[in-house]
Formats: structure tokens, C-alpha cells, sequence
């Protein structure tokens, strides 16, 4: 899947290369997370992935995806995300389930659900 590709690379900018100007983003708002706020362009993706990689250093080793499910215009994933906030150094795990929607080989909807309580306690200092 091209998109798991890109995430890997790593470019925010070639990440958002692969959504539409407009996109229908939904991920659980906290205000303990600071790269979780609503975003609607093209231009806002690109900021949550480079504010995601500022904010939190992923763990290779405990992300995984589970499964995968692909139709003609979504795709569905489930597994654990991993990482370690930079401005508390506390990690976290998370169970996720991702929504992609693609229309003309762009993707117009993105949701993930999350535990947001999990990533706002590793956000929050002691």
C-alpha cells in the first residue's frame, strides 16, 4: 500500500501529496496533544505529520499493523501504534483502527480512532 510507503519515508510533504486539497479528517480531539486538532486542506496534513514527528519519536518496534482491507475506494487498518513524547519523554501504546477514503486516486477521508487517553497522559508532565 503506497500510503504505509509514504508514512515510512517519513516526508510530511509527500504524505500529504497523497490527499485530496479538501479531506473529510477526523482523529479524537485532546487538547493534551497538541498535533491532534481538526485539519481540512491538503497544507493542514502536510502540518499534522511534520507537528507528529516533532512531537513524538515512534517506536518501530512496537507499531504494528494487524490487518488490512482494501475495496474499491476504502481501505481499513487495525494494529498498535508506539512512540515516546519529546517534551515529556513518556511513551506510549495504542490500539488504532485507521479509515481511508480515496476518490480519484486521492484520499478524501482519513479517521482514526485512538487512545487518546493514553497519548494524553504521555503528553502531560508529571
Amino acid at each position: 500500500m503506497a500510503f504505509l510507503a509514504r508514512l515510512q519515508e517519513g516526508s510530511p510533504v509527500r504524505i500529504a501529496e497523497m490527499f485530496a486539497p479538501e479531506v473529510d479528517w477526523v482523529i479524537a480531539e485532546n487538547p493534551a496533544v497538541p498535533w491532534i486538532k481538526p485539519r481540512r486542506t491538503r497544507s493542514d496534513v502536510a502540518d499534522h505529520f511534520r507537528e507528529l514527528a516533532q512531537g513524538q519519536q515512534a517506536d518501530p518496534a512496537g507499531t504494528s499493523i494487524g490487518a488490512i482491507t482494501v475495496t474499491d475506494d476504502e481501505a481499513l487498518l487495525s494494529g498498535w501504534l508506539a512512540g515516546t513524547v519529546r517534551a515529556t519523554g513518556k511513551s506510549f501504546r495504542s490500539p488504532f483502527t485507521m479509515r481511508l477514503r480515496v476518490k480519484d486516486g486521492l484520499i478524501v477521508g482519513y479517521r482514526v480512532v485512538e487512545d487518546a487517553l493514553a497519548i494524553a497522559a504521555a503528553c502531560t508532565p508529571a
